[in-house]
């Protein structure tokens, strides 16, 4: 049985390698912590494209 390594997690959320498993004296599990409760930036870009213009007042035509 293998092991999920926080490089491919890292590798899956887009994220640039070594952004969390280049950190000294973190440990495996802790990496895969600290990726698991991350936000996939793919995800939070498409939240605020949808989220900001909903929550800016409509401007009408002067």
């Amino acid at each position: 049985m293998g092991r999920l390594s926080p490089a491919f997690v890292e590798w899956l959320m887009g994220l640039p390698a070594g952004h969390v498993t280049d950190v000294p004296g973190l440990s495996r599990s802790a990496q895969l912590k600290a990726l698991g409760n991350g936000v996939v930036p793919q995800q939070a870009t498409a939240a605020l494209r949808f989220l900001v213009p909903a929550a800016l007042p409509a401007r009408t035509a002067a």
